[in-house]
């Protein structure tokens, strides 16, 4: 995830011009947008679902339809009530490999926490990316992100400046 934001500014070799690249780069941003709270959506359904195992049908789909409405837009699903009630059946990792889907949203922050890092430094945030790398598997996440360069922080403190630089950078 981080090679695909470190990569946004040298895509010109693949686009032909210069609209197609500037979609390039919003699509890639455009879909860390959705994907982030969609994470969230499935983590806080999961997390439901593990601490009410004797819950019925109808609890699961009430839960679910209040923790989508918790992180979900504003989108209109008139006429499509059905659809929304079992959207989470989209997401096989609630099915073959619970509690792992989070793991996304950890690696998306960290690599949107290089790329800001990048936007001040590109290769003290290399440094930092290849540092974090070359412990491999040796080392918790913590101290992977710390390697980095990165706060293990999930709070607003950490999350609302990346989203920012996000928005930022959409709206340019």
């Amino acid at each position: 995830m981080s090679m695909e934001l470190f990569v946004l500014p040298h895509l010109e070799e693949f686009y032909r011009t210069p609209e197609e690249l500037a979609r390039a780069r919003r699509s890639r941003l455009e879909d860390i947008v959705e994907i982030l709270p969609w994470i969230a959506t499935i983590d806080a359904f999961q997390h439901w679902l593990y601490t009410h195992p004797g819950h019925t049908p109808a609890q699961r789909r009430e839960a679910w339809l209040a923790v989508h409405r918790r992180f979900a837009g504003d989108e209109d699903w008139t006429g499509f009530e059905e659809e929304r009630a079992f959207l989470w059946h989209r997401q096989l990792h609630l099915f073959e490999v619970p509690f792992y889907y989070i793991e996304y949203g950890i690696a998306q922050l960290g690599a949107l926490g290089l790329w800001v890092q990048a936007g001040r430094d590109t290769a003290a945030a290399l440094a930092n990316y290849r540092r974090a790398l070359a412990l491999g598997g040796s080392k918790p996440l913590p101290e992977l992100f710390g390697a980095a360069g990165l706060p293990f922080d999930f709070s607003e403190r950490t999350v609302k400046p990346l989203t920012d630089a996000v928005s930022a950078a959409l709206s340019a």
